[in-house]
């Protein structure tokens, strides 16, 4: 007699089977927890980066500041991977959806959002890049399934009412000076949270580390080909502290939080996950002020307290 085999359970790339929307709203309480841990990891060093490039941006030109720095990364995490004996090795039918994740989570991202930062502050940026969150919680609801619950619909404008407060409460002929670097971090923002739903759709057949090194090395070459185009950077009048920033962003925030953030959107719901990053331009003004000696106006501590609310409102789901 045949027996009928059960079929299959999908396998990711770190063991598990791949989770549904059902199955990550049930997920066990350890497993959200290391997910909101990891996501305070990525939001700590995604806050502090935006001071420290602000610094770079002194003595290199951002798109040649960003490129190197994540040329780094990628050498880096690839000779980790090495020594860990981990396959570099991409399968053929992923090469194309591994473009696109690097494309999106980190060309887009970095390339624009390094460029709002020619017109905005450091804590303005990650201000304005607090929106993360709306697309991806509209996206993850269009294409995975993900409703967002009463707090979180609540949550989200009130996130994007701060966003609005910060570029209103300006003089008007600042504030349209501002515009460009609004719309380019908005611009990187929407990119983003298509990248963390689309790796929520169809997760990477890769090690997260492996996932991580390619989605850098891959992204970077965009930018580092507009630098080429369009900047002339002169390596040798960069400072010692500049040298720093750039060996910073490399190691933490293109590093160290990558792997942490794609860890914890593999725990957590899309928009859940996006929720956290609001906690970025919290520890980004603070370190703006502490450590580049940036003005705290009202519309800060305003556009502040309404993210801050809407983490709070967010957390209660």
């Amino acid at each position: 007699m045949v027996r009928s085999r059960r079929p299959e359970t999908p396998r990711r790339e770190d063991g598990q089977g791949v989770s549904d929307i059902s199955s990550l709203a049930a997920a066990p309480s350890s497993d959200r927890r290391t997910g909101f841990a990891l996501l305070l990891v990525t939001a700590t060093g995604w806050g502090f980066t935006w001071p420290v490039l602000k610094t770079v941006l002194q003595d290199l030109p951002p798109l040649a500041a960003r490129g190197s720095a994540a040329l780094l990364a990628a050498a880096g995490l690839a000779i980790a991977a090495m020594l860990m004996r981990l396959p570099l090795r991409v399968p053929r039918g992923e090469w194309s959806s591994l473009a696109l994740a690097a494309l999106l989570n980190f060309s887009a991202w970095m390339g624009l959002s390094t460029l709002g930062l020619t017109w905005l502050s450091s804590g303005e940026g990650a201000i304005v890049s607090a929106t993360l969150p709306v697309w991806t919680t509209l996206l993850a609801w269009l294409m995975l399934g993900e409703k967002p619950g009463a707090a979180q619909t609540l949550a989200l404008p009130l996130g994007l009412l701060g966003v609005v407060v910060l570029v209103g409460g300006q003089p008007l002929g600042l504030g349209l000076g501002k515009l460009p670097g609004v719309a380019l971090i908005l611009a990187a923002a929407l990119c983003f949270g298509t990248g963390a739903v689309m790796s929520k759709r169809r997760p990477l057949r890769l090690p997260p580390l492996t996932q991580v090194v390619w989605q850098v090395g891959l992204g970077c070459l965009p930018i580092l080909g507009a630098s080429w185009l369009v900047e002339r950077p002169e390596w040798g009048q960069v400072s010692i502290l500049g040298w720093a920033g750039v060996i910073y962003m490399a190691v933490l925030p293109l590093s160290v939080c990558y792997i942490t953030w794609f860890a914890a959107l593999r725990r957590l719901p899309a928009g859940i996950a996006a929720m956290g990053t609001l906690l970025v331009p919290v520890l980004a003004v603070l370190a703006g002020v502490l450590l580049l000696g940036e003005p705290l106006g009202w519309q800060h501590a305003v556009a502040l307290a309404l993210i801050l609310t809407s983490i709070l409102l967010a957390s209660r789901r």
